[in-house]
């Protein structure tokens, strides 16, 4: 069974379960906005760039919004990312930590959830989630994977077969 964080955001859930308790430190966001929030160190400095501008070019051309938080639950601005971020109802808020099991967690705001089917999410988090995958190949290759799958699946057209490959 694969749990993903429910954060209490007004957002549809995929196969959500409630996350144990919510949070709320603000004190561990950056001071100046990121599309991209590494608090437990499974990026370098490189992979959040390269993953940054990625987000920004899917921004750009879909108009989704995506977000990426690295955490190991307790260690997480929780809630707070909610304002920090402004998220809407065109929003994927993707929380990656270990701490479940599959690091893949998504939270995926109610205009996304008519675009994307839900089949999808469920199917991205088995390829690069699952505990086997990222502890051979290390949490930020199940991070950019997950990325760039979520990059190919809203760009390809809305439709009875879009996003039916995890890419």
């Amino acid at each position: 069974m694969r749990l993903i964080m429910r954060m209490k955001l007004d957002y549809v859930g995929v196969g959500c379960a409630e996350a144990k308790v919510g949070v709320n430190k603000p004190e561990l966001l950056p001071k100046e906005f990121s599309p991209v929030i590494d608090v437990a160190g499974f990026l370098s400095a490189g992979q959040e760039k390269r993953i940054g501008e990625e987000i920004a070019d899917i921004e750009k051309d879909t108009g989704f919004k995506l977000r990426v938080l690295a955490q190991n639950y307790p260690d997480t601005p929780g809630l707070a990312i909610k304002d920090y971020w402004q998220v809407d109802d065109r929003t994927i808020v993707f929380v990656a930590d270990p701490t479940f099991g599959n690091i893949l967690n998504f939270n995926v705001g109610a205009i996304v959830d008519l675009d994307v089917p839900r089949s999808f999410w469920n199917r991205l988090a088995g390829k690069y989630g699952n505990m086997f995958y990222w502890k051979e190949k290390g949490e930020d290759a199940s991070i950019e994977s997950a990325v760039m799958a979520i990059s190919n699946c809203l760009r390809e057209p809305v439709g009875p077969n879009n996003c039916s490959e995890v890419k």
